[in-house]
């Protein structure tokens, strides 16, 4: 595997219905109002957008979101994602006891030039901020299907 290729695996449990979850993660366009590290959002088309991303290191990644798959009935959606980052991003929202667990795998080749030159040895910092990002996401979808009254 080369340096800069990332496979992120991250579950969010949410206490709220299947399609709720569903259709708050479908609508990128909405993400900055409850992903803090979401600063930006630019729909192409129906099914592609640029969104640009901000977590705790002094960097933005621009990032282009091609949806390949929606499916409500499985709960399955999967992006395929150009730019600073390229590679692909799929989740499947799941009913459980008290809510819905939202699984999403993230498999992607850093091609930023800061990214790839320092991959080397700031991979465990990327990590970490990948990390920060993703629960800051999970904290605010949470927040917002709250105040959405989804439960």
């Amino acid at each position: 595997m080369r340096v800069n290729t990332y496979r992120f695996r991250d579950t969010w449990l949410l206490s709220a219905p299947v399609p709720a979850v569903f259709d708050a993660v479908v609508d990128v366009a909405g993400y900055p109002r409850w992903w803090p590290d979401v600063r930006e959002v630019s729909r192409l088309d129906d099914d592609t957008a640029v969104l640009v991303c901000r977590a705790a290191l002094p960097y933005a990644l621009t990032i282009r979101m091609r949806r390949a798959e929606e499916d409500p009935r499985t709960g399955r959606m999967r992006v395929h994602l150009s730019g600073d980052l390229e590679g692909s991003l799929a989740a499947v929202v799941l009913g459980q006891p008290g809510g819905t667990r939202l699984e999403i795998t993230q498999q992607v080749l850093a091609t930023k030039p800061l990214l790839r030159t320092l991959s080397p040895l700031a991979r465990p910092v990327f990590r970490a901020n990948h990390a920060l990002m993703m629960r800051r996401g999970r904290r605010g979808l949470q927040a917002h299907l709250n105040a959405a009254g989804a439960r």
